[in-house]
């Protein structure tokens, strides 16, 4: 795994990858481990997402306790987790935090941090960073976010570096950016991939509209 400092898009692959479970599923560990690196650039992109990136933080240590827990055998996969969350009811139970809402909250970040990546990748070296990160916010995360939430970050927004500044910070030194720019169309693919999966589960389970 990569130092603290720069995104590793070999490992996040590597996690998704290992994630796929048959033809639909997603296991939860390697998901995770993948989200844990890719949560370093909502960190690296500077104070704009950090309450986006704090949120990720709590989820997954809600998810670690699942998965540690007398139930873990259920949380082992994203299927099987809605599956006895489903049949169970627990996912309405009061009192009880739901590995599947906990994950949605994960989820609708993924669709975030996957195509400000892409845009930021694939945009002109003049392109205002400030205008591509509220695009992939406003067609993602922006809609579940309270209004002040919104105004906060779109504010925040405008203080986001240049492209060439933002990509090396995200990625390190010229030699690094070059590598994790021939890298990144596969990370994005698994990054896709998984994303698809786990969303066609929600829309199977009818859990995209969990509180």
């Amino acid at each position: 795994m990569s130092n603290e400092h720069t995104l590793d898009l070999h490992y996040v692959h590597e996690c998704f990858q290992k994630s796929l479970k048959e033809d639909d599923d997603v296991i939860i560990e390697a998901y995770i481990d993948g989200y844990n690196e890719l949560v370093k650039f909502l960190n690296l992109i500077g104070t704009v997402f950090s309450f986006v990136s704090s949120d990720v933080k709590s989820k997954i240590k809600v998810m670690e306790k699942h998965r540690t827990g007398d139930d873990s055998i259920y949380y082992e996969s994203f299927k099987k987790m809605m599956k006895y969350e489903k049949e169970t009811s627990l996912h309405e139970k009061n009192g009880f935090v739901s590995g599947s809402r906990t994950m949605l909250r994960l989820h609708r970040g993924l669709d975030f941090i996957r195509l400000f990546l892409k845009r930021i990748s694939e945009a002109e070296e003049t392109e205002n960073t400030c205008t591509t990160c509220q695009g992939s916010y406003n067609e993602t995360l922006a809609e579940f976010h309270p209004w002040y939430i919104r105004k906060a970050a779109t504010l925040a927004m405008h203080a986001l570096p240049t492209r060439p500044d933002l990509l090396k910070k995200i990625f390190g030194s010229e030699d690094e950016l070059k590598e994790a720019l021939t890298v990144l169309p596969q990370t994005l693919q698994s990054c896709d991939e998984v994303y698809q999966r786990v969303d066609k589960l929600y829309t199977e389970f009818g859990f995209h509209e969990l509180p």
